[in-house]
């Protein structure tokens, strides 16, 4: 599984030159562990077709389209859980206090709850225990698959990816409430201020909005005794 999740995580980054040369790799590795059910894995080929042969320009605004315009589509975890509420912070305090007790170091300007990241932090843990993390958000990744089926997107690939490999399938009523928020176009700018408006932040008992995830993440919570800690080098973008 380690290898998929490598896989996966490199295919939600940005499209760079590199990421062009290395799509032969990336499919190697998903055909090596042989876990992402065939129906799915075509799919996938056909993203990795569109990143090898697309001219990069174009791949680039795509990309940026989708998931940095678009915050229906945000690569970011805690956006769909917690929005901009208080509890988002203490959120990634303790992720990203999960992935240095478990071994990977992270810069302190990456986000612990991008995708990309969320996933090459699981493969570097025990396969159940990433598949059990990865059942946690897999409401989130079912439906960003339906929202990008919605455009026609090659990229639902990677999370029907991730829920098929999750150890529990999402609750339908959890996707439901995600599909019913606002999933403006890319092209509909009045629509997409109106998305990205920050919410008003509540406080006092009775508002908290504390999700699974982070009742998971704190449960889970232990040292890796032998696991080095990895550095992550920041992304770079033109």
């Amino acid at each position: 599984m380690k290898l998929t999740l490598k896989a996966l995580s490199a295919l939600l980054a940005y499209p760079t030159l590199e990421l062009k040369q290395a799509a032969g790799e990336i499919s190697e590795a998903i055909d090596a562990e042989n876990i992402v059910p065939v129906r799915v894995r075509d799919r996938l080929y056909r993203l990795l077709m569109e990143l090898a042969t697309g001219d990069l320009y174009e791949l680039q605004e795509r990309y940026v389209l989708l998931f940095d315009r678009t915050r229906s589509l945000s690569l970011h975890l805690f956006e769909h859980v917690h929005g901009e509420s208080r509890d988002r912070g203490q959120a990634m305090i303790d992720l990203k206090s999960l992935y240095e007790k478990n071994g990977l170091a992270i810069a302190a300007a990456e986000l612990p709850d991008f995708v990309p990241l969320f996933l090459e932090f699981l493969s570097l843990r025990p396969q159940a225990e990433a598949r059990q993390l990865l059942s946690e958000p897999a409401h989130i990744f079912l439906a960003l698959a339906e929202r990008l089926r919605k455009r026609q997107s090659s990229y639902e690939a990677i999370f029907r990816a991730l829920v098929a490999l999750a150890a529990a399938k999402p609750k339908d009523e959890a996707v439901s409430a995600l599909l019913d928020l606002p999933d403006p176009d890319a092209a509909d700018l009045a629509a997409l201020d109106a998305a990205w408006e920050d919410e008003p932040v509540q406080f006092g008992p009775g508002n908290s909005c504390k999700d699974e995830l982070i009742a998971k993440i704190r449960a889970g919570r232990r040292p890796a005794p032998g696991v080095a800690a990895a550095t992550r080098p920041l992304p770079s973008r033109p």
